[in-house]
């Protein structure tokens, strides 16, 4: 059996275990589960009411585009993942990340719910910022592709499309854009802010590693098991959209911080990024 492939009914057996990485990482992520109502909140809405304005610019904007994020990585994997493996310790452990997922979108939720935010403004600008707008439509871009139903992920071009779609929600969504995202928000709580909302991050963050880690395995696997995808073209195409990503978070960063605020500028934070960047590229080989 492979990894990529329409699933067929013959599919279903968990053993004999082919991809052992994809079922110790399900019982990891089955270890790690955490519920948003386990976190009080009380002292992180004291610290929120002496923040500066830009401070509390910074925690609305990145909530609006997390909140969404979310349920965008959600479809991703339900249409565009999913349905394209054959592995049944990939489907569960994509089952438990869907879950997660779910999880993330409800424990911020409970922080939107829980602080003095305009709601419908934090609800809507991801559909009227153009720097939000545009990461958001990198993403769908590829998750359009995947749901189309012409895709045929036996050709050549098929298994293209599926590598370009993890490469984008994997490594650039999850991997480099939450990551800046993380680093924004733990960086309150090293000025002992937000100390509650820091452990929620910490807890996201435990999860969202091993979403990596599962999209650098099913990448590296397909690869191995696919070695007419190993060109050199192929290779500077998956390096360009991951660079077309950090363009993006770039330019999202520069209105996360108009002014900057204390330890914290865009320049700051875009250095991190430009890093982790680095990192993901040299973890894809």
């Amino acid at each position: 059996m492979s990894l990529l492939g329409k699933p067929s009914p013959e599919d279903v057996n968990l053993h004999p275990i082919k991809y052992q990485w994809a079922y110790d990482l399900y019982n990891q992520a089955v270890r790690n589960t955490w519920f948003p109502h386990e976190i009080a909140l009380k002292e992180d809405l004291e610290d929120f009411a002496k923040m500066t304005e830009d401070e509390r610019h910074a925690v609305e904007f990145i909530m609006s585009f997390f909140n969404p994020a979310e349920l965008i990585v959600n479809r991703t994997l339900a249409l565009g993942v999913y349905p394209y493996l054959k592995s049944p310790e990939a489907h569960l452990y994509i089952a438990k990340q869907m879950w997660e997922e779910a999880n993330h979108c409800v424990a911020f939720e409970y922080v939107l719910e829980t602080f003095p935010f305009d709601r419908n403004k934090v609800y809507n600008t991801h559909l009227e910022i153009p720097s939000m707008k545009a990461k958001e439509a990198y993403i769908m871009k590829y998750l359009t592709r995947m749901t189309e139903e012409r895709l045929d992920i036996e050709s050549l071009d098929g298994k293209k499309d599926f590598i370009r779609n993890l490469v984008a929600y994997s490594i650039v969504m999850e991997g480099i854009w939450f990551y800046s995202g993380f680093m924004v928000m733990l960086s309150f709580r090293q000025r002992n802010q937000l100390r509650n909302f820091g452990s929620m991050i910490n807890w996201v963050l435990r999860d969202e590693s091993l979403h990596l880690k599962f999209g650098i395995n099913l990448i590296h696997n397909i690869l191995e098991e696919n070695a007419e995808l190993l060109t050199e073209e192929f290779a500077a195409e998956i390096r360009n959209i991951i660079i077309e990503g950090v363009d993006l978070e770039t330019a999202y960063n520069k209105d996360l911080f108009p002014n900057g605020i204390l330890g914290l500028n865009a320049d700051y934070v875009n250095q991190y990024v430009q890093y982790v960047a680095d990192r993901r590229l040299s973890e894809l080989g």
